[in-house]
């Protein structure tokens, strides 16, 4: 895939200002970005955390991730793998995902990265010693209805892996079914319970990993060996909706008024479908009611009486679920107040 060129501004230099951005964009604000993953840090420190690269797929992101000693990495695609390890970012990568042709990813590990897959079937397995990937984690279903062998499968799988001649690192199990619990309490309660059947499968699995976990579950989740957060640098609606979910939402997604109906008391922006992922709802905007998202526009109104916006304004809009908003974007803008600091490809896009 090439690589995304920066956008520039009419004078043919990079935007060095907020309102020279080229709209709809992804902004992120720097201070936030750094307080939540100074913060999960404080917390998970090290390779006690395993970043999602899914929830931002941005290598300049996971690299600054890396440098407060995350340097291991959980992926859901294979172009993601590629992508870290050609960045530099290839010390332990985990496919947290079933692949069923692992030959370009025996080629990362050819070129000297560390590449970890799930496997929850024997065709998996299989697949991992066709491809040439020797390091296995079992992937066991601990309530959510995805992939996951059953447990009581999962030390069977693991020594048909070891007699296929692969290491078995441990077992990884994904409670994201109980991510957007909204009572802290019962998440606590029913994640505990996701985590014992995890638990009772790597008594039978053996090795030193057990992953899983993410954002929802980041206080929660006191069993795994490494947490696969990765929402908590950008942040959502949907976890900021969360009373015992800290993190600051550092990214927004900006967009230009293109049009004002005074009589019907609407505007319109230039962020529609094609630019959030809705999977979640309608994006939010601070101080305005959204109608409804087409697929260039979004449509809303002030809330209180607030005038309308005027032609031009620009406007800066929540997502309502991270990770397929970043993916059908390009690139991310890095943003201290006004001033455009930095722009990061979102390189880590397709498959």
């Amino acid at each position: 895939m090439p690589s995304v060129p920066r956008a520039s501004t009419s004078s043919g230099g990079d935007p060095g200002r907020l309102d020279e951005l080229p709209t709809p964009a992804l902004v992120v604000d720097k201070g936030a970005l750094d307080r939540n993953l100074a913060t999960m840090a404080g917390v998970w420190p090290g390779r006690r955390l395993r970043p999602h690269v899914k929830a931002h797929k941005t290598s300049g992101l996971a690299r600054r991730q890396a440098e407060l000693g995350h340097t291991g990495f959980t992926c859901a695609t294979i172009r993601e793998v590629e992508v870290m390890a050609a960045a530099g970012l290839g010390e332990d990568l985990l496919l947290a995902n079933e692949v069923l042709d692992m030959r370009r990813l025996g080629a990362v590990v050819e070129a000297g990265a560390r590449v970890t897959v799930a496997v929850d079937s024997d065709a998996v397995l299989q697949a991992a010693v066709a491809g040439g990937v020797r390091e296995v984690l079992i992937d066991v279903n601990v309530g959510l209805p995805r992939c996951g062998c059953d447990p009581q499968d999962a030390g069977r799988l693991a020594d048909a892996a070891r007699a296929a001649g692969l290491e078995v690192r441990g077992v990884m199990g994904y409670e994201g079914h109980l991510m957007l619990v909204a009572d802290p309490v019962e998440r606590a309660e029913k994640t505990a319970g996701a985590m014992a059947l995890l638990q009772k499968a790597h008594a039978d699995v053996g090795g030193d990993i057990l992953s899983g976990g993410g954002t929802g579950t980041w206080r929660t989740n006191a069993v795994v060996t490494e947490l696969q957060a990765g929402s908590y640098a950008l942040m959502d609606t949907a976890y900021a909706a969360q009373d015992d979910v800290p993190f600051e939402q550092s990214l927004t997604v900006l967009a230009t008024v293109i049009s004002v109906n005074a009589s019907q008391g609407y505007a319109v922006a230039d962020a529609g479908l094609k630019a959030f992922g809705m999977d979640h709802g309608n994006p939010t905007l601070p101080g305005h009611a959204v109608w409804y998202c087409s697929d260039e526009h979004t449509i809303f109104s002030p809330k209180d009486g607030a005038p309308l916006p005027a032609l031009g304004d620009r406007v800066r809009f929540v997502p309502a679920h991270i990770d397929p908003t970043c993916a059908l974007h390009e690139r991310m803008w890095m943003v201290e107040g006004d001033d455009v600091v930095d722009c990061w490809p979102v390189d880590m896009r397709g498959w």
